[in-house]
């Protein structure tokens, strides 16, 4: 979602001059080549790419994500099958982030084979990377606090240092034999910390949030025993035991996903009150977005790259495709072979299985959108979702981070709940006499609103990226 990103992608992956039949094809960062095309039908390029053509299925796919960020974020209480889901297994709000990263990585498949030199792609690398970890810091460190609070600003030692943006800005490298190596090291690592790491028994501190007294302010010292290997629960797993160590609690996320299951909500998988006989891990914090994790979110990026690898050496629409379902395909089995024997599915944990599935997920989506927009050149009904993938980072941070609602929520009339976004979605719940199918229907006129936004910056070619 970088500038260089678009601009690369904007660029021809192929080159062709049909006037004096010679088809100029950008093999690598270093060398072109030149072939003739037959001469009995130099204009016949059904099978190739289209010259100065920017693909955009990879627009569809980023406005997806972003459209699907705006979904599970604001309907996740109203329809909880939607929220992520509380430990174990996955639901439609598991897979934006990997779709997310996926993306990301195929975007940079493409920047990287057009950079000739090495400094020049450091420094790309080292820039998108500040870039991001410093927006994803803003962004999502607790200085916005989102939607419903008319305050901003955090305690800086406290704030959170990895999120979404933050993991996507450290998953580059670019030399291809790296790649494989790096991300073969990074599984090795994973699985080698996951279950050989000792996790001995902790403690953390806790606000008593159950009392209504002057003393809720007052810190309790919760216990947690452990001293167990290989255990992938909520209270004694290595991912979180790491993020302790190294982070802190107090820079971790507060409010963890685990805190919809059975153990810690009676209303689970929705939030709720906690049983009278909840463990006290319950509140203790945990980042999905942490330092094990981030590692294994890295290898989405890497299996992005590589459809990206496949979009710039192979020009045939059938073989992009065909290599795209192979590849798909074979990670999600790969994911359904690791989860039989005993690896599940968790994407707090980041799991390896979870890894291959979501992945293969994102590979086949790509491929099915690639075949509509780019193949069969079907793209009215996606025209919104790739107006907002071409201008995902603003859409992004405005309606996904709910930068825009906070800000639309603080005018309002005599009371702070009788603004503008809520008066809207208590409309449509009147409207449709329910309160989950009206925030439903608020929340997909809000992404029609954004894909119309984004279709405006489009129209006055205004692209907002780092």
């Amino acid at each position: 979602m970088s500038s260089e990103v678009e601009e690369e992608e904007r660029r021809p992956l192929i080159g062709h001059d049909l006037g004096s039949s010679i088809l100029i094809v950008h093999q690598n960062e270093d060398t072109i080549s030149i072939c003739p095309l037959p001469q009995s039908n130099p204009t016949d390029t059904s099978s190739l790419s289209l010259p100065n053509q920017r693909l955009s299925s990879l627009d569809v796919f980023r406005g997806l994500t972003v459209a699907l960020m705006i979904l599970v974020d604001n309907v996740g209480r109203a329809f909880p099958s939607l929220n992520h889901s509380p430990w174990f297994g996955v639901t439609l709000a598991d897979f934006v982030m990997p779709f997310f990263l996926f993306v990301v990585g195929v975007s940079i498949g493409l920047v990287f084979k057009k950079v000739s030199s090495k400094p020049n792609a450091t420094k790309k690398v080292i820039s998108r990377t500040l870039k991001l970890f410093l927006l994803g810091l803003l962004l999502q460190g607790g200085y916005f606090h989102g939607h419903g609070k008319l305050t901003y600003g955090v305690d800086l030692s406290k704030i959170r240092w990895l999120g979404v943006l933050q993991v996507a800005g450290t998953s580059f490298v670019r030399k291809y034999s790296i790649q494989w190596m790096f991300s073969i090291l990074l599984c090795s690592v994973y699985l080698c910390l996951l279950y050989g790491l000792y996790v001995p028994n902790w403690k953390f501190k806790h606000s008593n949030l159950l009392s209504s007294s002057d003393s809720s302010h007052l810190s309790i010292i919760q216990n947690v025993h452990c001293e167990v290997r290989g255990s992938l629960e909520p209270p004694c797993n290595v991912v979180g035991f790491i993020d302790r160590l190294i982070l802190g609690e107090d820079h971790m996320y507060q409010r963890p996903v685990y805190i919809r299951t059975k153990e810690c909500s009676v209303n689970s998988p929705d939030y709720g009150p906690l049983p009278p006989d909840s463990p006290g891990w319950c509140l203790a914090p945990f980042d999905p977005e942490g330092i094990l994790s981030s590692l294994m979110a890295a290898i989405t990026c890497f299996m992005g790259l590589q459809y990206g690898h496949i979009i710039v050496h192979l020009q045939g629409h059938k073989q992009r495709v065909l290599l795209w379902s192979v590849f798909s395909f074979s990670l999600l089995l790969i994911g359904y072979i690791l989860e039989i024997l005993g690896m599940p599915l968790s994407k707090a944990l980041y799991t390896l299985s979870y890894t291959c599935i979501t992945a293969g997920a994102s590979g086949l989506v790509l491929t099915a959108i690639y075949y509509i927009v780019d193949i069969e050149h079907l793209r009215k009904p996606t025209v919104l979702l790739q107006w907002m993938g071409m201008n995902a980072l603003v859409v992004y941070a405005l309606a996904a981070c709910d930068i825009f609602p906070a800000v639309i929520q603080g005018f309002y009339w005599h009371s702070p709940e009788n603004n503008l976004v809520d008066a809207s979605e208590a409309l449509m719940q009147i409207i449709f006499h329910s309160k989950r199918w009206g925030t439903l229907a608020f929340v997909i006129v809000e992404i029609l609103f954004w894909g119309l936004f984004a279709g405006f910056l489009h129209k006055k070619r205004i692209y907002i990226k780092l």
